[in-house]
């Protein structure tokens, strides 16, 4: 069997496919992760991203292979979760933008593809690690370079270029220490792997195992990690433009009694009439997510580009007092009016109800609850955008994993928006301490910056699996203590590593120490952690909040 050209449709089902297999796996690659903690999410963040791909591809019927590929960057780019996703999404951003003209691509083009989604990648990246996914995709799209200049056969080039990832997937130990330390391969370049072995497997007509390991459900995942609603911190009156008006315009051009398209002028159109725009387009297809006061003219001026389809018109007044109803006894609405956009909203991620409440006491406008086990996607963090209501929105991620998708949401909207690289709830909360709503943008975001290198973080929290790293020998259940990233101690009793954890911490400089209570600690624990600190280190004053974040049972800022 030979296959020398795919269409649209063949490359559809090849990532319908792909996204398969990665859902069947994801939690194999979950178990990859260097940490053996139990929030490794690199499968489940990738498996998330790649099915809003799918799903936007499997939405588009069109036989045109570039508009396939434009469909699966478009849905990648919102639905990218962390680090590994948004990564992915930027390989097939990039493949689709070297295709996207081609209504069919041979070996030569697909390769081409490939190695044009390695190079956005590399440059999406601000510290390329290699022995990481970047390199698995690097050396695959290289060897199909080389391959496709004597093989025509697509089916032949997968082959190759499969075979050349999985030899540099096993590579990764060499590149990465960490990775070697700990006995496993690069959890993100294992579900590049998988997502190509999916590739190659629709295109010969082979059926992979339906079910291996299964993923949680995105609902799932979202039920155990939101516990309050965002709208019950907001009043209805609050609301200016009061209708959420989604729809797509399927173009037109060619008829006569349409207008031309430019997506810039169209958005500059739309911004006038409401907020919250979102705009992404392609060849065939315009996106639309518009909060308009009147939706009419909204779908009025649309509908002069083409039909519209897929609408939907949701009015944000009433689904916010329903909403609140239930989180709060009910009281009498007061008319809506409008609110003027305020100078500075702050977005901040946590994990945990006390962490997302104390965050807000302290200045946030906006808390996504989400971080270890659900990393929010860029959609996720757009809307967020778009709730703080603000001329200037500063964003804390509080994860390392989450930084990138952060940005790429503050590159897909139009409004100014300013990502300070919290990686830790304690970064997060130095830096919105040090946020000054009377100084200019430039000055807030030097300090909120120069505030995350001056207070330390500690966390407790056990061993999913046993491994060596860092140093430390680990048994599954033991519980160990984090120091800035680095697994320092270990004990098999939780309160004892909690002190071990704040004596390797606390220095002759530190000054205070916060301890954010995690649901598996007791106030028992709790109170003789305090005690042992006040009397080992008498110049430290010690503050407890009840931070109720599942998996870690403490987090400690040391400042």
């Amino acid at each position: 069997m030979s296959i020398t050209v795919l269409d649209g449709k063949r490359l559809r089902e090849m990532i319908i496919q792909g996204a398969q297999h990665l859902t069947n796996n994801a939690q194999m690659v979950d178990a990859l992760n260097v940490f053996p903690v139990p929030d490794g999410d690199t499968g489940t963040n990738m498996n998330l991203s790649i099915t809003s791909g799918a799903k936007e591809v499997k939405n588009n019927p069109s036989d045109h292979a570039g508009k396939v590929a434009q469909s699966l960057a478009k849905g990648l780019l919102m639905g990218a979760r962390g680090n590994s996703g948004v990564i992915l999404s930027q390989l097939f951003r990039g493949f689709a933008k070297k295709i996207e003209s081609k209504a069919t691509i041979t070996a030569a083009d697909f390769a081409e593809g490939l190695e044009a989604g390695v190079e956005t990648a590399y440059k999406a990246v601000m510290k390329p690690v290699e022995g990481t996914i970047l390199t698995v995709a690097k050396d695959a799209a290289k060897h199909a370079a080389t391959v496709a200049k004597q093989e025509r056969d697509i089916i032949a080039l997968l082959e190759e270029t499969l075979k050349e990832a999985k030899a540099s997937l096993n590579r990764t130990p060499d590149l990465l220490p960490v990775l070697k330390e700990v006995g496993v391969v690069d959890s993100g370049g294992q579900g590049l792997v998988i997502i190509y072995e999916g590739f190659l497997a629709e295109l010969k007509g082979e059926k992979l195992p339906s079910v291996t390991i299964a993923a949680p459900s995105l609902d799932e995942l979202v039920n155990a990690e939101h516990h309050k609603s965002a709208q019950s911190h907001m009043n209805t009156e609050d609301i200016e433009f009061g209708y959420c008006t989604e729809f797509m315009v399927k173009l037109e051009a060619d008829n006569a009694t349409k207008t031309s398209f430019s997506e810039e002028a169209f958005r500059n159109e739309l911004s006038k009439k409401g907020d919250s725009l979102l705009v992404v387009s392609d060849e065939e297809i315009v996106k639309v997510h518009i909060h308009a006061e009147y939706p009419g003219e909204v779908l009025t001026y649309a509908q002069t580009f083409g039909s519209l389809i897929n609408m939907k018109i949701e009015n944000m007044r009433e689904q916010h007092s329903s909403i609140v109803s239930h989180d709060a006894p009910s009281m009498p609405s007061a008319p809506a009016k409008a609110q003027a956009k305020s100078k500075y909203g702050i977005i901040s991620v946590t994990m945990g109800s006390g962490i997302a409440d104390l965050f807000r006491s302290i200045g946030a406008s906006v808390v996504i609850e989400g971080g270890q086990t659900m990393n929010p996607s860029t959609e996720d963090i757009v809307k967020a955008i778009e709730e703080a209501n603000a001329e200037t929105v500063i964003i804390l991620p509080n994860n390392s994993n989450i930084v990138m998708a952060a940005r790429q949401a503050a590159d897909v909207v139009d409004q100014t928006v300013l990502v300070i690289p919290s990686k830790t709830v304690p970064q997060g909360m130095s830096a919105i301490l040090a946020f000054n709503p009377e100084v200019d943008v430039e000055a807030n975001e030097a300090a909120m910056t120069e505030a995350l290198s001056h207070v330390k973080t500690g966390q407790i929290t056990y061993a999913v699996r046993d491994t060596s790293i860092d140093g430390l020998e680990l048994n599954k259940g033991d519980f160990m203590g984090i120091a800035d990233g680095k697994i320092s101690v270990k004990d098999k009793n939780q309160l004892e590593a909690a002190k071990k954890l704040v004596d390797h911490l606390i220095d002759e400089d530190a000054e205070i120490v916060t301890i954010l209570q995690g649901e598996d600690a007791s106030d028992e624990e709790t109170a003789s952690l305090v005690e042992f600190i006040e009397s080992s280190f008498e110049d430290v004053e010690v503050e407890v909040h009840s931070g109720e974040q599942p998996l870690y049972a403490y987090i400690f800022a040391i400042e």
